[in-house]
């Protein structure tokens, strides 16, 4: 078995592509419109789908909004330079809602990021590396 995707709804898919390829550095693998169910299907990550697990974005057409709930966590992403990467994000436009340090009650070096709907993305620091 393997893992072969994340899904996400969006409500603006334009602004969502520009995000997570723009501001997160991942690459627009596939696109497709279904007109008879009336949405978008946009596939974004860091290598190709048969290698890496990658993100679907799903675009709804015409829904303009989503209540996140309370059960979605975050994704979750490893990085080389986490302090590096923030500042990348940050001149890009994007929002850093946690800036790089140690995690809660650990060591490991962390920090979150939001997309423009909301959804959270862990910024992980790899270890044997940068900072």
């Amino acid at each position: 078995m393997q893992l072969l995707h994340t899904m996400l709804r969006v409500a603006n898919l334009e602004e969502s592509l520009k995000f997570y390829t723009e501001v997160l550095g991942m690459k627009l693998l596939r696109q497709k419109d279904y007109p008879d169910g009336k949405f978008t299907l946009a596939f974004v990550g860091y290598g190709d789908e048969s290698d890496t697990t990658v993100l679907e974005l799903t675009y709804n057409w015409g829904v303009t909004e989503y209540n996140l709930g309370d059960a979605y966590g975050h994704i979750a992403i490893g990085v080389d330079d986490i302090y590096g990467t923030c500042e990348q994000i940050k001149a890009r436009g994007g929002k850093v809602s946690r800036e790089p340090g140690p995690m809660k009650h650990g060591s490991t070096v962390i920090a979150f990021v939001e997309d423009p709907d909301g959804y959270k993305v862990e910024l992980i620091q790899l270890k044997n590396r940068c900072a």
